[in-house]
């Protein structure tokens, strides 16, 4: 189990992210409710047309907010990775591994510098680093949820649900499916590869075997589960 950084927006940064000397890649968790101030006084400068188009749209305040934070949030650490001003940070796409369409994983066109956001609720989790990487935060599912697409899972997993007394599903549903959108984040690829093909477990730690990746449970507070899925290379 990892145990994230906690990113405390309008503060200064911490070594680990100003030096990234390691090469390692590096998470953070951001309470999104907390820090929505500080955010809000640096998002004018901080975000893009893109970006400050995509925070108009939402329509309830709240969800507006949460996006405004984390965006700034993801802003600071690649800044501070890349030593530019967070405003000044290019974000784009890199083309769809199974389409070549211009939506798959998010890049910096200002360095090589890898990078996933993920939200949920209030919290937002981010991960940073020289390899290909997918991160997953989500809120433990309700029961009918679990029931409702834990058939759509791998085979094995679908198992592993099915063997568990039915108040313990929710959390393991929910580690399974924090994994799975991380490594298909970070493949690129999204829900569109479909959650049946690749197996991650729904046990305690995340299955060993998917080709050249490693995920990594991470430590998040009661009612949400997350996850980090890293390449080995390009």
């Amino acid at each position: 189990m990892l145990t994230p950084h906690v990113l405390t927006i309008g503060a200064e940064l911490p070594p680990a992210a100003q030096a990234p000397s390691d090469a390692s890649t590096a998470v953070w968790l951001v309470d999104t409710d907390d820090r929505e101030g500080a955010a809000a006084r640096l998002a004018p400068e901080t975000l893009d047309p893109a970006e400050q188009q995509r925070a108009a749209s939402f329509k309830r305040k709240e969800d507006r907010r949460r996006y405004v934070t984390s965006h700034v949030a993801l802003r600071v650490l690649l800044g501070a990775w890349l030593d530019l001003a967070p405003g000044r940070v290019r974000i784009g796409r890199a083309p769809c591994p199974g389409c070549d369409g211009p939506h798959g994983r998010p890049m910096s066109a200002d360095g090589p510098v890898h990078f996933s956001l993920s939200h949920s609720d209030r919290l937002a989790l981010l991960a940073v680093g020289p390899l290909p990487v997918g991160a997953d935060v989500e809120t433990l599912p309700a029961a009918s949820a679990v029931a409702e697409l834990a058939g759509q899972l791998h085979p094995r997993e679908t198992a592993e649900l099915k063997a568990l007394a039915p108040e313990e599903r929710p959390a393991a549903f929910g580690r399974v499916w924090v994994r799975k959108e991380a490594y298909l984040k970070g493949l690129g690829i999204g829900l569109a590869r479909g959650l049946a093909l690749d197996y991650v477990g729904a046990g305690d730690t995340p299955a060993n075997g998917l080709p050249d990746w490693s995920l990594t449970d991470v430590a998040v507070p009661a009612g949400f589960t997350a996850a980090v899925a890293v390449g080995t290379g390009d």
